[in-house]
């Protein structure tokens, strides 16, 4: 079975200004490639035993799988939420030159 090597992982925030903090310390301490922020995203959730919905900014961060306790780490750190959203999805194919990119984002094509 082929290791996924890569990885979209997903957080959301409750303003821009956590949302832009969280994504360019990802971006710049090298644990993401790219980190595309969705501005308005509405989430319907149970909290404390009761259904919440809040307007959010959703995260989508692209990364290397083998970053994501140092993602988790940097996050934690920086998210204003007690318990943020912090999910891993495997990307299991995609262009070859992208996914070149994403394994090394300094050096160009």
């Amino acid at each position: 079975m082929k290791k996924n090597l890569y990885q979209l992982v997903l957080t959301t925030c409750p303003d821009s200004a956590s949302a832009e903090r969280i994504a360019r310390a990802l971006v710049t301490d090298r644990l993401a490639a790219c980190v595309n922020i969705l501005p308005i995203v509405q989430s319907i959730y149970v909290w404390k035993g009761k259904v919440e919905s809040a307007a959010e900014q959703l995260l989508l961060i692209k990364s290397r799988t083998r970053a994501f306790g140092a993602i988790e780490k940097r996050v934690l750190g920086l998210h204003p939420y007690e318990l943020p959203e912090l999910i891993a999805v495997p990307i299991t194919d995609g262009l070859a030159d992208y996914l070149s990119w994403l394994r090394n984002p300094d050096k160009t094509r």
